[in-house]
């Protein structure tokens, strides 16, 4: 009887797995309704949704939302969502001239510097829709590495604020992250 010689035993074949590019890591963020009413249940609030959705359709997470009446309150809560450290901070509310209104005072002390052109950009956007944009007494400005923006506080604003923020937000950020994109 013959034997037949031994035949390697086949070795498993492995393929590289593709290349699948990394995604880059989300931003944070952080958004701060200022609505006396809303805070206390009197109607719900629309803004802060529509300000979370849009955040994370542009990749980021919303890591803390709050609606908190107007006044003091909008200072805490700021100083809160700072400690947190996000890319962004969007409020909404609190711009008016209503003797409530204070989003803009609370937020201006917290402000290492101010990004005045956004809020140009913003209240002409506004004003080829309403008048009433003008009266909008926002700031736009940085605390360490985190963009904060005043929106005012109805849904078509807000709405028309994050339309003139989209094409520069990716930016904004990646300058306050030491990137040179130009």
């Amino acid at each position: 009887m013959t034997s037949q010689p031994a035949t390697p035993q086949q070795q498993p074949h492995s393929t590289p797995a593709p290349h699948v590019p990394s995604q880059p890591p989300r931003r944070t963020a952080a958004v701060l309704i200022a609505s006396t009413r809303a805070s206390s249940g009197e109607y719900q609030d629309e803004c802060g949704p529509l300000a979370a959705d849009w955040l994370y359709a542009l990749g980021f997470d919303v890591v803390l939302a709050e609606v908190v009446p107007d006044g003091p309150g909008v200072g805490d809560s700021l100083r809160r969502m700072l400690a947190l450290e996000p890319a962004v901070i969007l409020t909404s509310g609190g711009t008016g001239l209503s003797p409530t209104d204070h989003t803009p005072e609370q937020t201006l002390p917290l402000l290492e510097r101010e990004v005045p052109g956004v809020m140009e950009a913003l209240r002409a956007y506004g004003c080829t829709k309403t008048p009433m944009a003008a009266i909008s007494r926002g700031y736009a400005g940085t605390a360490g590495r985190t963009f904060i923006v005043n929106l005012p506080g109805s849904p078509g604003a807000v709405a028309d604020g994050l339309a003139v923020l989209e094409p520069i937000i990716a930016h904004i950020c990646g300058q306050l992250e030491g990137r040179r994109e130009h």
